[in-house]
C-alpha cells in the first residue's frame, strides 16, 4: 500500500503544471519584432511584433514596460492549441488581447485589459495564439473577432 502511495503522489508531481518565473531584473530576449498584419473590413494594418515562443517568454510577456507604440505588439505562439488564459501582472500599459485560431481567424478580443490587475482573460475556446497590443488599438481600427492575422506562424 505505502508502494501504490509513492506511485501515485510521483505521478501527480510529473503531472503538474510547470510554470515559468520572471522578474523586472530578468532578462529575456525577444530577438527583432517581425512583421504581423490584420486584415478587416476596413482594409489591413500593419504592426511590429516581438514573438514569446518559450517559456520564459511568455512567463515575461509585456511586464515592467512603460510605454507602447501603437503600431507594435507582442504574439505568444503556443506550441499545441490549447484554451489560454492571459493576466495583467506587473504589466502597466492596458492591452488589447486577441485570441486567435490556428488558421490565424480572431476567435475573441478582451479590450483594454486593466494593468496589474490578477484577473485573467480566458479565450474560453482552443486557440493556437494570442496577440497583444496597445489598449485601444483594435477599436480604433476596426479590428473584430473573425478578421484574419497574418504571421508566419499562421502560415498565411
Amino acid at each position: 500500500m505505502k508502494m501504490l502511495f509513492s506511485l501515485i503522489l510521483g505521478a501527480s508531481l510529473l503531472a503538474a503544471p510547470v510554470f515559468a518565473q520572471t522578474s523586472k531584473n530578468d532578462v529575456v530576449d525577444f530577438g527583432e519584432p517581425k512583421p504581423l498584419s490584420i486584415v478587416t473590413e476596413e482594409g489591413t494594418h500593419d504592426f511590429l511584433v516581438e514573438e514569446a515562443k518559450t517559456l520564459d517568454q511568455q512567463a515575461r510577456g509585456m511586464m515592467f514596460r512603460e510605454t507602447m507604440d501603437a503600431d507594435t505588439g507582442m504574439i505568444f505562439e503556443f506550441a499545441e492549441p490549447k484554451i489560454a488564459t492571459i493576466w495583467m501582472k506587473n504589466t502597466s500599459i492596458p492591452l488589447d488581447i486577441l485570441f486567435v485560431r490556428s488558421n490565424g481567424k480572431i476567435l475573441k478580443i478582451e479590450h483594454s485589459h486593466q494593468p496589474y490587475t490578477l484577473r485573467s482573460a480566458s479565450s474560453e475556446a482552443v486557440i493556437a495564439a494570442v496577440v497583444e497590443l496597445k489598449g485601444g488599438e483594435a477599436k480604433a481600427r476596426g479590428i473584430r473577432p473573425g478578421d484574419t492575422v497574418k504571421h508566419p506562424f499562421f502560415g498565411n
